[in-house]
């Protein structure tokens, strides 16, 4: 009897070190942080990217980080160089390629509607891209060409390999980058309607065999095209009712409307001969000023970092937002795997390969509309997806640590110093979550 209480009693003893242990280990994670936010990590953020606009490298920033229902905004500088306004939490950016995966939602949209299936050819929907003829060589002249091996697909627009875009610099002196140039299909904020842009798009051979190689953006802008005439409904509209208006997202379209253009900031880029700032785009009169007569897929979107966190948070919480699906389950899966084989690979590899290692499209996959990293070279985790803009936007989520990151700037990453805070602004992200603290 003695030796059966001696052992229940050390039994219990156990039991207590052990919850002991357990409530010590929880109460040190949970010093200095708000919700799974790190308060040093974000003290932190906050010096850095301070740093960087009294430096100058940008007039100003909106950035957001969010860890499972916690957020923390810092907007720091001012709307325009030289002063004036302040940049606040609902600023308006013209969001760039960031918008790239926010048309792959809207084309999974309809996939989950059964209203397009990712191995349909296009053809059905873009006859302009029917019974193509291909390059021999990417590099030669636009009458040597032969038959297109398949039909392209639409999983071949959704990863950029349907087999036009844009190329390594090594060929951007070939005669199809000169007839894309010269037909008006790459020209930024094009005046082109839909169908007259598809018409010459059309006319033009591929570069690649479908799904033969990745090149970079007009995928994006070919998918725009394809959901407005699979829906019905112009591009916008159908953004606005299939996953805006869902998700609350009452500032993202493809314009800044004149109620709002007060909230809208000046768009920089550096000059190339002594990186001093010059205006790109211009905000009560610029490109985002007025209705686009082609909402453009690739790069035309404008949001703030709320709205653009509610798109991301959605993704994490595999379609679902505030209880309500917006998108199935599968299609998020689909959207934030790696599709890429490695000829095609290679492809956004060479795209990519003057950004130096801690540039753009260095995270080793691509799945529909944007990068999803199957490697791990810095605080990011295998698995986390996202993309960058080159107008000075950055947006990633990572599953395995809940997180998501928004950094929004009025200022062109074509320079080192906007290129670097975007790398800072990662680093310190990572450090409010607790993982690099």
């Amino acid at each position: 009897m003695e030796k059966t209480v001696t052992s229940e009693m050390r039994e219990l003893l156990e039991r207590e070190i052990r919850e002991r242990l357990r409530r010590e280990i929880r109460d040190r994670a949970g010093r200095g942080r708000r919700g799974g936010l790190a308060e040093a990590g974000l003290g932190r953020m906050r010096e850095v990217l301070g740093r960087h606009v009294e430096s100058g490298a940008v007039p100003g920033l909106v950035a957001l980080v969010g860890r499972g229902d916690e957020t923390h905004v810092e907007a720091l500088g001012t709307l325009h160089a030289g002063g004036g306004a302040p940049m606040r939490r609902d600023t308006i950016f013209r969001m760039a390629s960031v918008t790239k995966p926010v048309t792959a939602a809207g084309v999974m949209a309809l996939v989950d509607e059964c209203r397009i299936r990712l191995d349909d050819p296009v053809r059905e929907w873009l006859p302009e891209l029917a019974d193509r003829r291909v390059l021999r060589d990417a590099d030669g002249p636009l009458d040597d060409t032969v038959p297109a091996d398949r039909p392209i697909l639409v999983r071949d627009l959704l990863t950029f390999t349907f087999g036009l875009g844009l190329p390594a610099a090594a060929q951007a002196g070939s005669p199809i980058m000169g007839a894309l140039v010269e037909s008006g299909i790459l020209a930024h904020g094009t005046t082109l309607a839909p169908d007259e842009w598809m018409r010459r798009l059309g006319e033009l051979p591929l570069m690649y065999q479908p799904g033969e190689r990745w090149l970079y953006h007009t995928g994006a802008e070919v998918l725009g095209v394809l959901v407005a005439r699979v829906s019905g409904q112009p591009f916008g509209d159908f953004l606005r009712d299939r996953l805006f208006a869902p998700l609350g997202m009452d500032d993202t379209g493809f314009h800044v409307p004149a109620e709002k253009i007060h909230r809208l900031p000046t768009s920089y880029a550096h000059d190339p001969a002594d990186g001093s700032l010059v205006v790109y785009d211009e905000a009560a009169t610029g490109r985002w000023s007025r209705a686009p007569v082609f909402p453009n897929g690739g790069d035309g979107l404008v949001s703030t970092v709320d709205d653009y966190h509610a798109f991301q948070r959605m993704l994490l919480n595999k379609g679902v937002h505030r209880g309500e699906r917006v998108l199935s389950r599968a299609a998020v899966e689909l959207m934030t795997m790696d599709h890429l084989t490695d000829g095609q690979r290679a492809g956004k590899d060479a795209f990519f390969a003057g950004q130096g290692a801690g540039g753009f499209g260095q995270q080793g996959g691509f799945g529909f509309g944007m990068a999803v990293r199957t490697f791990r070279r810095d605080y990011a985790r295998v698995g986390q997806f996202g993309w960058d803009g080159g107008l000075g936007t950055s947006a990633y989520a990572d599953p395995a640590e809940d997180l998501d990151g928004v950094l929004l700037t009025q200022t062109a990453m074509d320079a080192p110093d906007t290129l670097r805070l975007s790398q800072d602004f990662w680093t310190t992200a990572y450090q409010a979550s607790g993982l690099a603290m």
